[in-house]
């Protein structure tokens, strides 16, 4: 792609927060943002109208899965992932390397590539760093990911090393074989790769990762292995050693956050993408984000609240809807109740990115944050955290949830 790939446009003076605009293939999109995660080349819940009206401006997809099914050459037929979910934003794609941790997809992996079984039909499937890179070619996606070995926050330190070299070898062959797909691309179809730092939260790991993917030259490069468990301390620092080492002119992508105050304070630090189920999944069970903190709008308190979720908001759901009928919805397990819950919520998190970049814009981003941090740590602290409600699901539909998400 001709010009240059990510430009920084306002810098915050008291944080490392910025916004810049990446230039993809399908158009401009301005940082920091998030993007709700659609596996399937949906949002659960969620169609791309909403994703239109709610001015959504990315979503992330899952490699592997739409390999698996449909298959991306059914998708490719049909005009590529953003025509075959009528998207009109920026479509990302994962490597499927976060799906190495499931029991039910995941059956082994060596130096070349990673064993999976279809649940499908049962059939073993090898996805090599090489053929990851085809699959998101055919998807047609406008970002791409490295296949990466992600590790988990309980592993051992050695299992950790292991995971930072085989991510260092696959991100290599992954730019060669990326560098060769495009060579047969017009300058106008030309998918951006971003590459995935690992470490966990061990210092000597994240930067060794960082050093060695820096010299790989990528579009952009993703923090991976985070928001896992670890504390927000631990997962700022390790940000931190990314920042400090990666170039400044390059995207920088926190994977898995979408917990409001953890974001914001990961755009201090200088993060321009996230991406995450957080929001989603707790729409559905009764989280609710919102100007005043966080709603836990299944509570008895509830049964009779005729407000909307968010005094404050102007989606179609709190213009429309009380929170007691969204919350008897939502006790009722009913398909309107999540979609109303995640509208808001989506809706709430593609606000709050608005008015951070027009935070940063006039240099007021830290006292934005100090004042909603406040606010978010006064509701928390005013009402007892609940368990997530059970959600009963056939045994059929409940497996193939474990497997895919």
């Amino acid at each position: 792609m001709a010009g240059q790939i990510f430009k920084i446009k306002y810098k915050d003076k008291k944080t490392d927060a910025r916004v810049g605009v990446i230039s993809t293939k399908k158009g401009k999109i301005e940082t920091p943002f998030f993007m709700p995660v659609a596996t399937k080349t949906s949002v659960k819940h969620i169609s791309s109208l909403d994703l239109h009206e709610m001015k959504c401006p990315a979503v992330i997809s899952n490699t592997l899965i739409l390999h698996l099914r449909p298959g991306e050459h059914l998708i490719k037929k049909m005009g590529g992932i953003g025509k075959f979910m009528n998207f009109k934003g920026i479509n990302v794609t994962d490597s499927g390397g976060f799906q190495m941790y499931s029991r039910a997809l995941y059956l082994g992996s060596n130096d070349e590539g990673v064993w999976f079984r279809n649940p499908f039909d049962n059939r073993k499937v090898f996805i090599t760093p090489e053929k990851d890179m085809q699959i998101q070619l055919d998807l047609g996606s406008d970002i791409a990911m490295c296949l990466d070995t992600m590790p988990l926050i309980e592993h051992s330190k050695k299992e950790i090393e292991l995971a930072v070299e085989r991510t260092t070898m696959w991100a290599k062959r992954c730019k060669i074989e990326h560098d060769h797909l495009q060579e047969k691309l017009p300058k106008n179809k030309k998918q951006l790769l971003w590459g995935i730092t690992q470490g966990g939260i061990h210092p000597d790991l994240r930067k060794k990762s960082c050093k060695e993917l820096r010299e790989i030259d990528f579009d952009g490069y993703s923090v991976g292995g985070l928001a896992l468990g670890e504390t927000i301390e631990e997962e700022m620092k390790m940000i931190k050693i990314h920042k400090s080492i990666i170039p400044e002119n390059k995207p920088c992508y926190l994977m898995g956050a979408g917990n409001p105050m953890e974001i914001l304070e990961a755009i201090s630090h200088g993060v321009d993408m996230f991406d995450s189920r957080f929001p989603t999944q707790n729409a559905r069970r009764g989280t609710i984000f919102t100007s005043n903190g966080k709603l836990r709008i299944t509570r008895r308190e509830h049964e009779f609240d005729d407000k909307p979720l968010d005094e404050n908001c102007d989606c179609f759901v709190c213009k429309n809807y009380t929170r007691s009928y969204i919350r008897y919805h939502l006790n009722q397990e009913e398909a309107v109740g999540y979609r109303l819950a995640t509208f808001h919520n989506l809706y709430y998190l593609t606000k709050l990115m608005e008015q951070a970049r027009k935070e940063i814009k006039k240099g007021t981003f830290l006292d934005f944050k100090k004042k909603l941090k406040k606010i978010y740590d006064k509701a928390d602290a005013t009402v007892r955290v609940d368990k997530p409600r059970r959600i009963r699901k056939s045994k059929k539909a409940a497996y193939l949830d474990r497997m895919l998400h």
